[in-house]
């Protein structure tokens, strides 16, 4: 099988290694895995372009690498192309490429896509906004800008800069008012974090076990000082989320957040953060997209 490897040339993995160095790993990994591969090294903004020319070609499957952002990016053009794509996960968290079982080392993940077969996968839009697997406001709306800042603090390791963005996002918090519509059923809540995600997301690794659920997963994070923000990352930290007295969580196939001050918020999507007005209106589209996962991992 021959894949055409489009990669995100500005994707921290392949400034820390080389262009020219990852292209070859990326070639001698699958040829190791017993199939062939072109690898396109892309400016973002070229991504959607260079990603559709190889979807259009029947005589290879066309794959992505880049971090959660870069995925979010390509989505419109995964909407169209009707057949599955690869992933390759180049990010720091990496949200779809662990659910999609693609973890471990490069070479690793290029054998898994090698012998994979495809999933449907359920996507999110904001007003007309995608996203692929979470979108938030407040804490995670300023860890996401923390962690941007960090990135090019810290260019030479993506931990520190995590960790660094972690701790100043707990610290920097504000409490946000938000008036949350589900369904049928409307409340105001005064919280630190309000977190929607495509899907449910279990454990510490917060896995999903099934991308094509359906619903959407409202996670309203309390507001309750630094102690209790300390308190919920350790609880993220060590898989006992869902216990939180001060996390409530809710399903949903449609979600409408609007917040009480009516500013334009920061909110993320996948990690990118944009600044937008209310009322935001979450709709689903179900199994909109086809990704290749690996064979090993039911999702």
């Amino acid at each position: 099988m021959h894949h055409t490897v489009v990669v995100n040339a500005r994707a921290g993995t392949v400034l820390e290694a080389g262009a020219d160095a990852f292209a070859e790993r990326i070639v001698a990994a699958f040829e190791e895995s017993g199939c062939t591969a072109e690898v396109r090294l892309v400016h973002p903004r070229e991504l959607d372009d260079a990603l559709s020319l190889a979807i259009e070609n029947p005589d290879t499957i066309p794959v992505i690498a880049g971090g959660d952002g870069t995925l979010n990016g390509v989505l419109p053009v995964l909407l169209q192309a009707q057949r599955p794509v690869g992933v390759l996960p180049l990010g720091t968290v990496n949200v779809l490429g662990r659910d999609l079982g693609l973890t471990g080392t490069l070479e690793e993940q290029i054998a898994a896509v090698c012998q994979g077969q495809p999933v449907v996968l359920d996507i999110g839009s904001v007003n007309d906004r995608l996203f692929h697997s979470l979108s938030g406001m407040g804490f995670f709306s300023l860890m996401a800008r923390e962690r941007e800042h960090a990135r090019r603090r810290f260019p030479f390791s993506r931990a520190i800069a995590f960790a660094v963005a972690a701790t100043r996002s707990i610290l920097f918090t504000r409490a946000i008012t938000v008036d949350i519509g589900i369904g049928n059923e409307r409340s105001v809540v005064e919280a630190d974090a309000v977190l929607v995600t495509v899907n449910g997301f279990e454990g510490a690794e917060w896995h999903r076990p099934r991308l094509d659920g359906g619903v959407f997963e409202v996670h309203i994070l309390k507001a309750g000082g630094l102690y209790s923000r300390c308190k919920a990352a350790f609880s993220i930290v060590s898989g006992g989320w869902r216990t939180s007295p001060n996390l409530t969580s809710f399903t949903g196939s449609e979600v409408t957040l609007t917040r009480r001050d009516k500013r334009r918020g920061h909110i993320t999507f996948d990690g990118e953060v944009e600044r937008k007005a209310g009322p935001l209106q979450y709709s689903l589209l179900p199994g909109a997209v086809q990704l290749i996962s690996a064979r090993n991992r039911s999702v």
